[in-house]
């Protein structure tokens, strides 16, 4: 078998023909109408009443922050298992995050840890919406408003993933998505806010370019930055996001094709995803000796990638390798990603499944 990668774009000719078509018609590339179209396709598709486009998903959480009016120093609390541009963001503007444990059967962040870790100086929330999943958004988000607290979500592995119906980052104050090359859709980066808040709309309309209103002007309002997108990455997101569609439902399959072949293996875990509202990202595998599977698979052309580390015990944020977060600990220590590209054919799914399955000699 040729090697199998554990994530890999897709693009096809649409992309191609639409990049040729754009740059023939004489387009500038910065951000402009295509931009606006393809925040449009994410507006329809969420239901949001208003979507700005960014570069990068990073700076979208950052953004947020700022339009909630988020200074130095200000506490924002942040589950410890997620990619490191949760906290990163907040650290960007000057404020602290703290890390809490998530909870056992989504691997979101816990809602009483979240109680507990709230003190003065918390001014916000970001809640992860950990591989698609989620777990009471709606208590998180009325604890919130009781505390007049900012609720953001970072949504970035969730596009295309519901809780209770409503997609995700529509329960937040402001959600957030990336499109950096591992997600759903790419553009190899950016990233989007929505919001259904006109205030906050106005304020990250703002933020996102240099505080002016509109291009083409030198009026500004207030203080704001450049963080736009550019029109030649709107053509390619707005043919991925016709492929969106389709591509859920084939993740699903791959999925589900993975839970069905190892389900007899008893050293295997795979955490509950109802598929009528989730589709999933990655293909999280939660193994005893993660590390020694993954060193086996790759004898056989089969790529994958360990789930992230603790946050706390990484070495960027050292100061805090001596908290304890049990269940993040617990499942980072057993979390392996297996191949999960759109482009996964069965028979390849099947391979990967075998050579697990002879590993742990069933």
């Amino acid at each position: 078998m040729d090697f199998i990668p554990q994530m890999e774009p897709y693009f096809d000719d649409k992309e191609i023909n639409a990049i040729n078509a754009y740059m023939q018609s004489g387009g500038w590339l910065t951000e402009h109408k295509v931009t606006r179209a393809f925040e449009d396709e994410i507006k329809k598709y969420t239901g949001a009443k208003y979507c700005f486009a960014v570069n990068n998903g990073t700076i979208s959480l950052s953004v947020a922050l700022l339009a909630l009016g988020i200074k130095p120093g200000d506490e924002i609390i942040v589950p410890d298992l997620t990619m490191i541009a949760t906290p990163n963001s907040a650290h960007l503007i000057g404020a602290k995050p703290v890390f809490v444990d998530i909870d056992s059967d989504t691997l979101c962040m816990d809602y009483e840890a979240m109680q507990k870790a709230v003190t003065e100086e918390t001014k916000a929330i970001i809640y992860v919406s950990f591989n698609g999943r989620a777990k009471n958004v709606e208590q998180f988000r009325c604890f919130c408003a009781e505390n007049k607290l900012g609720f953001i979500e970072d949504a970035a592995q969730s596009l295309g993933s519901y809780y209770n119906g409503k997609h995700l980052g529509r329960f937040g104050d402001i959600g957030s998505f990336s499109f950096s090359v591992p997600k759903i859709i790419t553009m190899g980066q950016g990233g989007a806010l929505i919001t259904d808040n006109d205030l906050l709309a106005e304020k990250i309309g703002y933020l996102k370019d240099f505080g002016r209103k509109g291009g083409g002007n030198d009026i500004h309002h207030c203080i704001g930055y450049n963080f736009k997108l550019t029109d030649l990455q709107a053509v390619i997101g707005c043919e991925q996001m016709k492929k969106l569609p389709q591509r859920l439902i084939r993740k699903k399959e791959i999925y589900s094709r993975y839970v069905e072949n190892l389900k007899d293996i008893t050293e295997v875990c795979f955490i509950n995803t109802e598929l009528s509202q989730t589709s999933p990202w990655f293909i999280d595998l939660y193994v005893p000796n993660p590390d020694e599977l993954a060193e086996y698979l790759k004898l056989y052309n089969i790529g994958t990638r360990r789930i992230y580390p603790p946050i706390h015990k990484q070495q960027a944020y050292k100061h805090l390798n001596h908290l304890n977060f049990s269940v993040t600990e617990k499942y980072c220590s057993m979390g392996l990603w297996l191949p999960s590209s759109i482009k996964l054919s069965d028979i390849q799914i099947d391979y990967i499944c075998d050579n697990i399955i002879h590993y742990y000699g069933v």
